[in-house]
Parts: structure tokens; C-alpha cells; sequence
């Protein structure tokens, strides 16, 4: 029984709690943000609407991108890029729905895609101007992180980072200019 008992704690102390990603791990940064060269609309002119999707991480399980921290993360990111509005009065609206984020249960490098479905409106018309799910993969390997969990945190990050990159990367080809709207490709 003692000796099951050791082998449990030792176990718990070489696996970790599980930690849900965080914001500064799923943010695109200023440099590479700035990076893509966006319309004269766009700037400064989006607001983020809803975010749905995301799922709370339980400690003793694995982790998990959450609604509010992936929120924040895309606020973030287009604020870094110079897209987001500094007022609720912004002409176009934003919204996410992380669909869904496939994990692996066990391995040494652990590849976690994310899939999210982008909407942009524009408020004044109600016109959508852009619907699309991205599906972005990330891979963290034992020399990002010897402990599985945090390793699973750093795919998870990874994964939601790279597919907020690759909105940006879209918005970039958008070309929102008088009353014409297109996707450069």
C-alpha cells in the first residue's frame, strides 16, 4: 500500500496539475502582427463581438483553451496589429467561435489543431464581409517541456497563436474599400 501510495505522489510530481492556456501564450506579437500590411478600413476600426466556444481546464485532467482567455488573446493580437477600435463605436465587428481543438492523449510531442470560425460584419449594413474556419496545428515537443502537461498547454497556445497569425494573415488579403469588398489572394 506504501508503496503504491509513492508511486502515485511521484507520478502526480512528474505529470503536474493541468494549467489552462494563457493569454501572453496565445498572443500574436506586435512585430509579427505588424508584419501583414492591412487596409485603411480596417485600421483601427474592429471591435471583437462574441467569442464563443473554449472549455474550462480541470486541474486533475488535461488542459484546455478557454472562451475568456482565447478572447483575450484575439483582443490582443489585433490590438498588436493596430486593427482594434479604442471605442465600443467601431464600424466592424469581430466574432470567434473556437468550433473545436483536437488533442492528443499521450505521446512524447504533442500536436493540437485548433479550428475557429471567424465572422467580420459591418455594423452599419449588417453585411458580412468575411466568414471562415481556420484550422492551424502546433507541436510541442519534450525539449519545450519535459513535464506532459505543460507541454500540452504549450500546443494548445501554440496552436490558438498560430490560428489567431493566420486571421491576421486573412484580414491582411481583405480589401475593404468603397462599398467593394474582396479577398486578395
Amino acid at each position: 500500500m506504501r508503496r503504491l501510495l509513492c508511486l502515485s505522489l511521484f507520478s502526480l510530481l512528474l505529470t503536474g496539475c493541468a494549467s489552462s492556456a494563457k493569454i501572453e501564450g496565445m498572443t500574436v506579437g506586435e512585430s509579427q502582427a505588424r508584419g501583414n500590411t492591412y487596409s485603411a478600413s480596417l485600421q483601427d476600426n474592429l471591435q471583437v463581438g462574441e467569442v464563443k466556444g473554449g472549455q474550462e481546464t480541470n486541474p486533475m485532467w488535461t488542459s484546455e483553451i478557454g472562451g475568456a482567455e482565447f478572447q483575450g488573446a484575439l483582443k490582443q493580437s489585433l490590438d498588436n496589429a493596430g486593427l482594434l477600435s479604442d471605442n465600443g463605436d467601431a464600424p466592424y465587428v469581430l466574432t470567434a467561435n473556437l468550433v473545436r481543438v483536437d488533442q492528443p492523449l499521450f505521446g512524447l510531442d504533442f500536436e493540437v489543431t485548433s479550428s475557429v470560425e471567424y465572422v467580420l460584419v459591418d455594423k452599419a449594413s449588417g453585411k458580412e464581409l468575411f466568414r471562415e474556419t481556420l484550422r492551424t496545428p502546433y507541436t510541442a515537443g519534450v525539449g519545450d517541456a519535459f513535464i506532459a502537461v505543460k507541454r500540452l498547454r504549450l500546443a494548445n497556445e501554440g496552436s490558438a497563436r498560430e490560428n489567431i497569425s493566420a486571421l491576421l494573415k486573412r484580414l491582411s488579403a481583405l480589401n475593404i474599400e468603397a462599398k467593394q469588398v474582396s479577398l486578395n489572394q
